[in-house]
């Protein structure tokens, strides 16, 4: 009696061990489809719209028209700036950074503050056309650049400006940007 007592425990044990491992088999093979699922499943964020038209950023490669919306708006913060809004102007530039060209712009940055801190010189930007390169991500900002000494205009230019990008996840970063020579100024050298 005794013997068949145990017996039957045993088979109840085995088959509770068997449905146990059964259990966990399915468990790791769904973990594992799920991990699948999600690693090789193109990501997109939804932006916030600041158009009449809606926008994503895909893992598949940066949109044409978002590189632009985000070089003007980086375009219009870097280039109008003040004397009096130096230090907010430098720290919402370092913002939109890529962290790898992070110390290279900020060293850009502080010349450009050291040499107009204290003066009454202003600068604004007027965009007139924008060209992008969404697969090198890089876009030429071309407009009119005032200078402003007080109230009154010294000198009203057109410029051109090219702005390069980085890609890190679904977010882009500033990696450098510089005035691009007039043709004068290639004539000219």
């Amino acid at each position: 009696m005794r013997h068949e007592f145990a017996y039957e425990e045993a088979q109840r044990h085995l088959k509770q061990r068997n449905r146990f491992a059964a259990l966990s088999a399915v468990l790791g093979l769904t973990s594992l489809l799920a991990v699948g699922a999600a690693a090789t499943r193109e990501e997109s964020v939804i932006l916030v719209p600041v158009t009449t038209e809606r926008l994503t950023l895909g893992s598949g490669g940066t949109d044409a028209h978002y590189l632009e919306l985000v070089t003007r708006d980086t375009a219009l913060m870097l280039l109008n700036r003040a004397p009096e809004s130096l230090d907010y102007w430098m720290e919402q530039v370092l913002k939109v950074a890529d962290p790898s060209a992070h110390g290279s712009l900020k060293a850009e940055l502080v010349k450009i503050v050291d040499e107009q801190r204290g003066s009454d010189i202003s600068q604004a930007f007027v965009i007139s056309r924008m060209e992008v390169d969404a697969q090198a991500l890089t876009a030429v900002v071309t407009g009119t650049l005032k200078t402003f000494v007080g109230a009154q205009v010294i000198a009203s230019q057109e410029r051109s400006f090219e702005f390069s990008w980085n890609r890190r996840g679904l977010s882009l970063g500033l990696t450098g940007f510089r005035q691009l020579p007039t043709e004068n100024e290639e004539e000219n050298p």
